[in-house]
């Protein structure tokens, strides 16, 4: 098939006509339009970008243009503008006021000239891949798509519908159960992201086109509730520093430790030494020493010290210049020596190195 545009004007009252919102799906035009398509974001209008929609139209200045792609039922989907079509009607059913005002509460000369305003819209044939071709690179509604939403416009089958059900929506499953643990937000697509990059280890656009025609994500939220449940099992309190961190990956390598680390971490959690606190849980698995980040002396108090040494190593009595010493804790760590001018010394290189960390 050629692929074919028309543009039509089109009024808000034929829009909003049938007007029906619910979790799954969104539809107008009198059920002949899908305004939230499968391969589509969640709303994720903001109060004041909704507010501006109605504000643009009340004044009747123009509104860009909107794409529409038309199916072989003669049925439509919208291909953007769903943020905005969204936002104005909920206006008109009464969902929330401008300024104080409701919908029914202006008067029938006002609400007719906002029923009467007309859409410019470009009505599309084509083909699916030429219709996700242009979902791919358009940005829509002032947002530009994630990564994750580009993927879901492209694997646009049964998998991501269900997925988007359990990870996409401020109320959905993986919401409740790990938002503490978590960064990013749902309604873009970040927890669905995160989910399929643990579990395929970052090949998320093969694990999804290998999964795209599944009839159902169960595979990745059983795996998602897995990883959760690890977590809230070895470290049991929970603490700020515990969200983002990349539990998939851990749970991947460790998931046969069901050690409960608490007084571990409460331990490390109250040791000033230790700069990176949201490591410790990482450290904790692997015991690299590397993750905790522990406090060093600054240059000033390397220079200090060597000052007050006369650039001499108190072990050898060698004379060394500075960029050839090493700052050293006289007391060491494991023995409870902390990071402070008092418990400096500059060694040179070959003592240091022989000296043992008892």
């Amino acid at each position: 098939m050629t692929m074919k545009i028309e543009l039509k004007q089109i009024s808000i009252r034929d829009v909003v006509n049938g007007y029906t919102e619910n979790d799954d799906d969104v539809f107008g035009l009198d059920w002949k339009l899908n305004i939230r398509p499968s391969y589509q974001r969640n709303f994720v209008y903001k109060d004041k970008e909704r507010n501006a929609v109605i504000n643009t139209i009340m004044k009747d200045f123009p509104l860009n243009v909107m794409y529409r792609s038309k199916n072989s039922d003669g049925t439509f989907e919208m291909l953007d503008w769903q943020q905005r079509t969204i936002s104005f009607c909920q206006y008109v059913q009464k969902d929330f006021s401008i300024s104080g005002k409701y919908f029914h509460s202006l008067t029938d000369e006002e609400q007719n000239k906002f029923l009467d305003y007309k859409l410019s819209i470009y009505i599309c044939e084509w083909t699916e891949r030429e219709k996700l071709d242009w979902f791919e690179v358009i940005n829509i509604a002032w947002k530009p798509l994630t990564k994750q939403e580009l993927r879901n416009a492209i694997y646009h089958w049964p998998f991501v519908s269900d997925a988007k059900i359990k990870f996409s929506k401020r109320n959905c499953p993986a919401y409740g159960l790990a938002k503490d643990y978590l960064s990013g937000s749902c309604d873009r697509q970040d927890y669905l992201e995160t989910a399929i990059s643990w579990l395929s280890k970052w090949a998320i656009e093969e694990y999804m086109s290998s999964h795209q025609h599944n009839t159902d994500a169960n595979e990745l939220w059983l795996y998602f509730q897995k990883v959760i449940n690890r977590v809230q099992t070895i470290f049991p309190n929970y603490r700020r520093e515990m969200k983002g961190i990349d539990w998939g990956f851990l749970y991947n390598d460790y998931k046969d430790n069901t050690t409960n680390f608490e007084p571990q971490v409460a331990e490390l959690m109250a040791d000033d030494e230790v700069d990176s606190k949201s490591w410790i849980y990482k450290f904790l698995l692997d015991s690299e020493k590397r993750h905790l980040n522990l406090r060093s002396f600054s240059d000033t108090q390397k220079r200090i010290c060597y000052e007050q040494q006369q650039g001499i190593c108190p072990d050898c009595w060698g004379h060394f210049e500075l960029e050839e010493m090493h700052a050293d804790h006289k007391l060491p760590r494991s023995r409870g020596g902390k990071t402070t001018p008092e418990n400096l010394q500059m060694l040179c290189r070959d003592c240091n190195l022989r000296k043992s960390d008892r």
